[in-house]
């Protein structure tokens, strides 16, 4: 008996990792940001895209960044 295996083809976006200093910090920044988007923050990119891929884009355009922590006396 054979079977059929259908294939279906989409466009699929990824991230440039290139582009990215540290991938652990990338999606670090991210999950928190994608958690505010969900929490009902405003978007800093327009998109319809869901929460997650919403913050990726936000934190890869530069317009959500890691804030760096003042060293405790």
């Amino acid at each position: 008996m054979l079977s059929a295996i259908v294939v279906i083809e989409r466009k699929v976006n990824v991230i440039d990792r290139s582009q990215l200093s540290n991938a652990f910090e990338f999606v670090t920044v991210a999950s928190a940001r994608a958690k505010q988007l969900l929490r009902g923050c405003t978007p800093r990119v327009e998109s319809t895209a869901k929460p997650v891929r919403t913050a990726q884009r936000e934190v890869i355009t530069g317009r959500v960044r890691k804030v760096e922590e003042e060293p405790s006396r």
